[in-house]
């Protein structure tokens, strides 16, 4: 049984990581055999069973806690009389009912469990089984009732690959300060590159980001084309000569990382929160310590191998590991729930 986020479909069409990273969890589950039912909003293409929350997705009202409340208590209700092993929930309220029900519910934490998230995992104690993202994300809060880290994923074989690319660089993602799309600007500036912004803008705040930071900035060497769908977004990512990634916080995973490296093109990135467990430095891109080096490592990411990026993604970040490393989580909780003594070191699908 999952549970997904109210906001967007599942997969969306087009800003929702959390929504993408599911839509590939099920169909990877499903293509191993296991049957699926999934709670959420809108609609769905996943191969899964669909008890559908919201007619529609409730995407402009990001940020309400309404629609969390309401889907919570719409799964709740839904999930009694089912047969489900194992409740599998990405949802932010959804958690809150776990302690109502015998069978084990694990949590895939998509967020930085800091402050408030923190507190509120805390609350939770071991109503709940915790999953990581990446180790990065795990550091932030040890205490927590963790039992595997296992790393999103995407099915490599629907990503383009694309060996020869072009001389301009992307940045792509939520405007928010935290992103760094400012910074990125600068950086393709001072390597004398065109620069191409593809990003979600929807929300109060990201437009406040926007007109304070970016705007001022937009000119003939820096575009910003709106937000990206998925055939887009696959154009976009297989042409650029890099993808620029500098972010101004502890990033828990950042699947546009491996997106990229699936289509064969390096990361420049800022190294905090996971990303020096995605990109391998000086092989698939660069994990980098201060902005005054995005300049540099633009101009050096044309000399990496594409190649190397797909196979990266490849090994460690395809969907088939991430189905199995969950796999071996449900296989871990399910024969004896009530015991509530899981082995807290799993480490599901590291590279290192």
């Amino acid at each position: 049984m999952m549970i997904a986020p109210p906001w967007h479909d599942v997969p969306p069409q087009g800003y929702g990581g959390i929504e993408f990273m599911l839509a590939q969890l099920i169909t990877g589950l499903v293509r191993r055999g296991h049957d699926v039912t999934l709670i959420g909003a809108g609609h769905t293409a996943v191969p899964a069973r669909f008890l559908r929350t919201f007619p529609r997705a409730p995407s402009q009202r990001i940020g309400e806690p309404m629609p969390e409340l309401l889907q919570a208590a719409q799964a709740h209700r839904m999930l009694t009389g089912l047969d489900a092993d194992i409740v599998h929930d990405h949802s932010r309220a959804g958690p809150l009912t776990a302690a109502a029900r015998t069978t084990p519910t694990l949590v895939t934490c998509h967020s930085c469990p800091v402050g408030e998230f923190r507190d509120y995992y805390r609350a939770l104690g071991t109503s709940v089984f915790l999953v990581a993202i990446s180790e990065a994300q795990r550091l932030l809060a040890p205490d927590l009732n963790w039992v595997a880290t296992v790393y999103n994923a995407l099915d490599v074989a629907t990503f383009p690959y694309r060996e020869r690319k072009e001389d301009w660089v992307l940045w792509l993602g939520r405007f928010c300060d935290y992103k760094g799309a400012h910074l990125a600007i600068d950086a393709a500036r001072a390597a004398r590159r065109r620069i191409v912004l593809a990003g979600k803008l929807v929300e109060p705040v990201e437009h406040a980001y926007f007109d304070q930071h970016v705007r001022p900035r937009l000119g003939p060497d820096v575009s910003y084309v709106g937000e990206a769908g998925a055939q887009r977004k696959r154009r976009l990512l297989a042409a650029a000569r890099c993808l620029l990634f500098p972010i101004q916080w502890e990033e828990p995973f950042g699947m546009v990382m491996i997106e990229a490296m699936a289509c064969g093109t390096p990361v420049v990135a800022l190294a905090r929160g996971s990303v020096p467990e995605i990109v391998v430095h000086g092989r698939t891109g660069f994990a980098l310590h201060n902005p005054e080096e995005l300049p540099d490592a633009i101009d050096a990411a044309g000399e990496l191998d594409p190649l190397t990026c797909r196979r990266h993604v490849e090994r460690y970040f395809d969907v088939h590991v991430m189905a199995e490393g969950y796999e071996r989580v449900y296989q871990q909780l399910v024969p004896n729930p009530a015991a509530n003594t899981p082995q807290r070191s799993t480490h599901s699908n590291q590279r290192r």
